[in-house]
């Protein structure tokens, strides 16, 4: 890397939008990222825009001065919108400007669930009064809210809020299936939900709104990322995740997950060593030594069959992990609740 590349920042931001042209945003985009020496990932719709960026200071800040001026987004975004941590350009392997039909990937047509339909937005302060109240009710057990993390199961595993209900799923397009599933739960409940910077919660609300049996849906506006500035010691315990190759950024010291292999608190993930495998793991540096590198027995066999495979085939993305996680799984009885004590 430059010298110096690790004194820059990431940007994480959306912006729910009607864009006539979203073709000409995305050209416009690519040559703006790529004008700072930018990389990460954005994602441009006929409903708006979501991006994660990272570079230099000076270039991140001159992105945010050039964003804000961009006639489609005036007086919808501001400053706040954007949300930063350490980093910079190598915290993405490149750049990626794409036209997809939702900014954030749930699997339903805009039309059908529209942003408009949003649950009520909390600010920080307002959503940390809400799950101090919901905390103390939940532990004489009379509480009719639930804390809906509406992230997925490898996220919540490493930082959550305490006594949320995480959802055991692999992918934001399952969450409405999540919510099909266990309507009987959300049933005359206040719902509190949060993710990591918003986004999710955005068509995650609408969605759960759209389905009419929840008394109030609420939201955290500028999900965890907004909530560890203001309270780094606060209701979220453990790490956030993040999509790029920090993989997670700490507010707090507590580490809440643990080693797949020997159960020591861990919470620092890799990829599986198992080269179609896209799943992440949690092994700590003395099991690594040892070669436990794979997400389960059934990626470890295989990348010892690859290594004496013929080069040019390829195997399908599938184990143990996939195959033991149904696509939709449903909380029976009392939902799992994520634990409560600090």
């Amino acid at each position: 890397h430059v010298v110096g590349s690790q004194v820059g920042e990431v940007l994480l931001y959306y912006c729910y939008c009607e864009v006539m042209d979203p073709e000409k945003l995305c050209a416009w985009q690519k040559a703006l990222c790529q004008h700072l020496h930018l990389t990460g990932k954005v994602r441009v719709a006929s409903e708006g825009i979501n991006g994660t960026v990272g570079g230099s200071k000076v270039a991140t800040s001159l992105y945010i001065k050039v964003m804000l001026s961009q006639p489609l987004f005036k007086n919808i975004l501001c400053q706040e919108d954007f949300k930063s941590s350490a980093g910079g350009a190598h915290c993405f392997p490149d750049l990626r400007v794409g036209v997809f039909k939702e900014i954030v990937p749930m699997g339903i047509d805009p039309k059908i669930v529209s942003y408009k339909e949003t649950g009520i937005h909390l600010s920080p302060q307002e959503f940390h009064r809400e799950v101090e109240q919901y905390l103390s009710q939940a532990t004489q057990g009379q509480s009719d809210t639930i804390l809906l993390d509406c992230r997925n199961f490898y996220e919540s595993k490493i930082g959550h809020f305490q006594g949320c209900l995480a959802p055991d799923i692999r992918k934001f397009s399952y969450f409405p299936s999540y919510v099909d599933e266990n309507l009987e739960l959300f049933k005359d409940k206040r719902v509190l939900m949060y993710c990591t910077g918003g986004i999710r919660c955005e068509r995650g609300s609408a969605y759960l709104r759209s389905k009419a049996v929840c008394r109030e849906v609420y939201q955290l506006k500028g999900g965890i990322h907004k909530y560890l500035e203001e309270f780094p010691d606060g209701f979220y315990r453990g790490k956030l995740f993040v999509f790029d190759d920090r993989y997670a950024i700490c507010s707090n010291e507590d580490i809440i997950s643990a080693c797949r292999y020997c159960g020591v608190l861990w919470d620092q993930y890799k990829l599986c060593s198992s080269q179609h495998c896209r799943q992440l793991v949690l092994t700590c540096p003395s099991c690594c030594n040892k070669g436990l590198t794979a997400c389960c027995p059934v990626c470890q066999e295989k990348e010892l069959k690859v290594a004496s495979r013929a080069s040019g085939q390829t195997l399908k993305e599938e184990c143990e992990c996939t195959r033991r996680r149904p696509r939709v799984p449903i909380e029976h009885g009392s939902p799992r609740m994520l634990d409560t004590g600090k």
